[in-house]
């Protein structure tokens, strides 16, 4: 089996394809075997890798609870490009694969040249944070005393879940199949010491509106816990675009992969031919009245008028 040597782990890894390099990076609910869909079509025209994170066999489980955080997380990816000998990559993450993937443009933006962060955003909204804190605490404890069989089939019947039932039982199925085969110390390690204690993207505003890596921002309309973190990233990324997925929820790949798909590769092909958002300026939310772009493509402005801001009414300005 091919293997990389990360920190305190061997992570386990597969590639397909040849072309410039796209790396995937799983979702907490999965593991590689959850981009399926995304490796038969991309890797037609590049070198996709997908491995799988510290805690998801065949990848090492430790069971030392300080050989798993966020930041290993997103050490993991360099030591992945690092052990393939790779400079620099298209990232794809979901969940929180899309997180780590956001901290690694984050930290080493000369590295990433185009990232997508599908599903990103649980337990980071200011509403939702004590109730996260709380629900990933007892879900570390019930992974164990419980085991994956037992958990396996109510996680995919969550509220952002069940989508995928009626949408494609057989993929559901897969899905629950693959949760049952995950391993429950490997769950219960994640779920304490990266989902619990990674910082809210939310506090994270004003390092990404620093960051100029191009993002695809993808959510389904149905993902509650993460639309609304998903407008604040796109109004903080100086280069980020926003898709968002009608009737569907958390497993947007899985979903609706054609779409998602086709969503991924119009991005790419726009950040390889220079055309990615040129000529857009930043945007921005205001509050009371949703989307106001702050400037147009003829250089003309919106403002807002104050006084009539609860009618939502914004007033075009020509320079």
């Amino acid at each position: 089996m091919p293997y990389v040597e990360a920190a305190g782990a061997k992570l386990y890894f597969e590639e397909c394809g040849y072309g410039y390099p796209i790396i995937f990076i799983h979702e907490f609910a999965s593991d590689m075997r959850g981009w399926e869909s995304q490796l038969r079509y991309f890797s037609r025209g590049y070198r996709c890798i997908a491995y799988n994170a510290r805690g998801y066999p065949p990848s090492d489980v430790p069971e030392d609870p300080s050989s798993y955080s966020w930041e290993l997380a997103v050490d993991d990816i360099a030591a992945l490009m690092r052990g393939l000998s790779i400079e620099r990559a298209h990232l794809v993450g979901l969940s929180m694969g899309g997180y780590t993937a956001l901290q690694f443009g984050l930290r080493c933006p000369e590295r990433v040249s185009a990232l997508v962060a599908g599903s990103v955003g649980s337990g980071c909204h200011p509403s939702h944070r004590d109730a996260w804190l709380r629900e990933t605490s007892v879900l570390s404890r019930i992974f164990v005393e419980h085991g994956m069989v037992s958990m396996a089939e109510r996680m995919a019947r969550g509220p952002a879940r069940i989508q995928l039932k009626y949408k494609d039982r057989k993929s559901w199925r897969e899905f629950v199949n693959r949760l049952r085969q995950l391993s429950p110390q490997g769950m219960s390690n994640t779920m304490a010491h990266c989902q619990a204690m990674r910082p809210s993207l939310h506090d994270l505003r004003d390092q990404l509106s620093d960051m100029a890596v191009p993002v695809l921002l993808a959510v389904g309309d149905e993902d509650a816990r993460c639309l609304e973190t998903n407008l604040m990233l796109k109004s903080a990324l100086p280069n980020a675009g926003l898709w968002i997925c009608p009737n569907t929820g958390h497993a947007i790949n899985l979903e609706e992969p054609s779409a998602f798909n086709g969503q991924v590769e119009g991005f790419l092909s726009a950040v390889e031919r220079g055309s990615w958002r040129h000529g857009f300026p930043g945007t921005e939310i205001v509050p009371r009245l949703g989307w106001s772009r702050g400037a147009c493509r003829d250089h003309s402005h919106l403002q807002i008028d104050q006084e009539t801001a609860g009618a939502d009414v914004v007033r075009l300005h020509h320079g």
